[in-house]
């Protein structure tokens, strides 16, 4: 029988078995998170804090915020935040949220203090502990005494977590995700990658993020395996966490398996030494050239998922062998279903070109406070991914693109990832993101930021005949802009949307 709460997924892990890592650190038993969640969820209950009330966690990437994420979910609703928000940020979201308390490490100087002090929101430090990885104690700035009405281990209904979309076009949403919603989701991608108590996943992803959260966490404790949490992606420390690790799979977004790319052949021996079974890549789309290369250096499969934060992230995979995998989809329906609609809210055949829409136990019931996104976003109980795709007969899915990052240009509309995969094929280009120019006769205009490889060579001039053999001219980029590095957002997606702007070019 699946969990359907915190509490109950943590019991599948045998007493003594590892659950959370870190570098140089003894691992954290579950046998230790089970005691730890239940003295968490009386320290909250002993500060007035209970189910449903929203507590805010602003910590750094490590075992203790994967730990606090569980344990603190298991009484009250999370709301992780990432560390690097300025004053202003920190400031919006605490109101927005509503938070009932910051959880803060001990000794960690961050605006979220004074964010906190403005709007009176009591403060509970955090201290790490000597339990193992992740252990921890929580002291109210402030203590108070009596309990809520509401204490106790939260039930299936009760909100686990609620996080922000990343409002890069409006006002961040707020999208509340129960108990339910993101054991769901655990199951669905533990069982989509076969996940056992011996596997160990190295986790590099940001823990204020779903993908980290619920892919790489709490995938594996729900089947009694383990996570290895890492301070954050550094590409150099990479293959040292592999070997001390000694991790059955990792997960992470395309920008950073291009980052591991040119310094796999280096580490050969390491690779070759690992026992990674499998390595799996969500909330981008994965260039068909990088899934390539990457199997070729690490010789394991690539497992492309699509994912997102409404739907408690995981909502396609491609499967493991011996079942095919295609570089280029994000595979079959892993846990929802899935399928395309038209712009009248009918559900189209396999193979007709549409939006994305999913339902199933893991995907959100409604934005919070936002009756316009709800009607926008909810049609005859399909949840529209805001997603432009086509199914085929065996239901494997392909994404075309983001529909609001659709190029137009004099009337004619295509996605901007018909550009990357044509440009990704020169030598000399290691990264591509295709964006929209605003020109005022044709509307939009194509541009193009280039990362070329190491000691690669290629001139705007050269790039533009090389795409305009594979292309039809309208999609051919009228400017290629060659950078360094292409701006990331907070958790290592290449963002289209702004990037004319930002590049001067707006």
């Amino acid at each position: 029988m699946t969990a359907d709460t915190l509490h109950a997924l943590l019991t599948k892990g045998a007493e003594d078995a590892p659950a959370l890592g870190a570098p140089d650190r003894a691992a954290l038993t579950f046998g230790g998170l089970r005691a730890l969640a239940e003295r968490s969820v009386a320290a909250l209950n002993a500060a007035g804090i209970g189910r449903g009330d929203r507590v805010a966690i602003v910590l750094p990437n490590g075992p203790e915020m994967a730990a606090s994420f569980v344990a603190l979910g298991c009484g009250a609703t999370t709301a992780p935040l990432n560390p690097g928000y300025k004053l202003d940020e920190f400031d919006f979201y605490l109101s927005d949220l509503n938070a009932r308390a910051l959880v803060i490490q001990a000794g960690m100087d961050s605006p979220a203090r004074q964010a906190a002090a403005a709007r009176r929101i009591p403060l509970i430090e955090l201290v790490p502990g000597e339990g193992g990885a992740g252990d921890f104690s929580l002291h109210p700035a402030e203590p108070k005494g009596g309990t809520p009405g509401h204490g106790g281990m939260a039930g299936p209904a009760d909100l686990a977590l609620v996080l922000h979309t990343s409002g890069t076009t409006s006002r961040p949403k707020i999208v509340p995700l129960t108990q339910a919603n993101v054991t769901a989701s655990a199951a669905n991608i533990a069982a989509s990658l076969a996940l056992g108590e011996a596997d160990c996943c190295l986790n590099i992803m940001p823990l204020f993020h779903i993908h980290g959260l619920i892919a790489a966490t709490l995938s594996s404790l729900s089947v009694g395996a383990s996570v290895w949490c890492t301070p954050g992606f550094n590409a150099f420390k990479f293959f040292s966490w592999l070997e001390q690790a000694r991790p059955s799979w990792y997960t992470a977004v395309p920008t950073m398996h291009q980052a591991l790319l040119p310094l796999a052949a280096r580490n050969a021996s390491t690779i070759k030494g690992s026992r990674l079974r499998f390595i799996r890549s969500s909330s981008a789309s994965l260039p068909a050239q990088v899934m390539l290369a990457l199997e070729e250096a690490f010789g394991v499969p690539v497992i492309e998922a699509y994912g997102m934060t409404e739907a408690s992230h995981q909502m396609t995979a491609n499967p493991l062998p011996p079942r095919a995998r295609f570089a280029g989809s994000v595979g079959i329906a892993a846990g929802p279903e899935v399928a395309t609609m038209d712009s009248e809210g009918r559900i189209q055949a396999p193979g007709e070109l549409g939006e994305v829409v999913i339902r199933g136990a893991n995907v959100t019931h409604g934005y919070e406070n936002n009756p316009k996104a709800n009607a926008d976003g909810f049609v005859n109980g399909w949840f529209r991914t805001g997603d432009q795709g086509v199914i085929d007969g065996d239901g494997y899915l392909r994404l075309t693109g983001r529909l609001k990052e659709l190029i137009s240009r004099g009337g004619e509309k295509f996605s901007p990832l018909e550009v990357d995969a044509v440009l990704m094929d020169h030598p000399a280009v290691a990264q591509c993101l295709t964006f929209a120019i605003p020109h005022d006769k044709l509307g939009e205009e194509v541009g193009a930021a280039i990362v070329l490889r190491e000691g690669g060579q290629a001139t705007e001039h050269e790039l533009r005949d090389f795409a305009a053999v594979r292309l039809a001219q309208f999609k051919v980029p009228r400017k290629v802009v060659f950078l360094e590095e292409i701006p990331k957002g907070a958790t290592g997606k290449l963002q289209r949307i702004g990037l004319a702007q930002k590049l001067g070019l707006g």
